[in-house]
């Protein structure tokens, strides 16, 4: 029986013009995919340009008026959703989108409500890059996990998938990076159920147009410790 498109996938893009017409076609490839929402955050180069002109059945797209951050264009695209599943996945050609069809398996099983995908557990390719991003990435993974008590290799990972129930339940309020610490701090909150899966990544550097930086890693452990289901028990409601 051949299986039904049920992911909604959710762009958000800023400034990727160099980029995003890939990325787009990248995901609208998968035959898995029901719809890919493209939410512009109020780009000021020819993104949105490219991205209103692409013409597919399955693309909606949403343009914010000023730039907002991230986790806000998260939020909008996460409420346009439709299909079952709902999977986060950036515009900056990092994450494989065929991949998202693995993260998908524990949630179509009933074995999960949220799935990582994990870029430090599995065998898959990496492309080698920065270390100290790299050990700027576990330690704000391990932060988490002891604020959380859960056990994952990557909470920063940019490819996650959702159940639509979930992910359009939880009350989100970050809205740039701090996005991660939050959504993971919130579902382990609730009790539900995470898998990780191992991916491939082929990161970018600054040059090619990496944005998060230091300041971000700063409010990440911020935003680990204010919605801490372990720190502060009341968040666990």
């Amino acid at each position: 029986m051949t299986q039904q498109p049920d992911l909604s996938v959710v762009m958000p893009v800023f400034n990727e013009e160099a980029r995003v017409s890939e990325a787009i076609e990248r995901v609208l490839r998968q035959d898995f995919v029901a719809e890919l929402i493209v939410v512009d955050d109020g780009s000021t180069d020819g993104t949105w340009d490219l991205v209103s002109s692409i013409d597919d059945p399955r693309l909606h797209t949403h343009r914010q008026p000023v730039n907002r951050g991230k986790g806000a264009a998260l939020r909008e695209g996460f409420s346009r959703a439709s299909a079952p599943f709902v999977a986060v996945h950036d515009a900056d050609l990092e994450y494989d989108p065929r991949d998202l069809e693995q993260l998908m398996t524990p949630l179509r099983d009933g074995r999960a409500d949220v799935v990582y995908g994990s870029r430090f557990m599995g065998g898959r390719e990496h492309r080698v890059l920065y270390y100290w991003h790299s050990v700027g990435n576990r330690i704000l993974t391990t932060l988490s996990n002891m604020a959380t008590d859960v056990n994952l290799t990557d909470m920063e990972t940019c490819s996650k998938v959702f159940t639509r129930e979930v992910i359009q339940s939880l009350d989100l309020q970050e809205d740039r990076f701090g996005f991660e610490p939050e959504v993971t701090a919130k579902v382990v909150a609730r009790g539900l159920r995470i898998y990780e899966v191992g991916i491939s990544y082929s990161g970018r550097t600054y040059a090619e147009g990496k944005k998060i930086n230091w300041k971000d890693g700063v409010r990440a452990v911020y935003v680990i410790a204010k919605h801490s289901p372990v720190l502060r028990p009341s968040k666990r409601s």
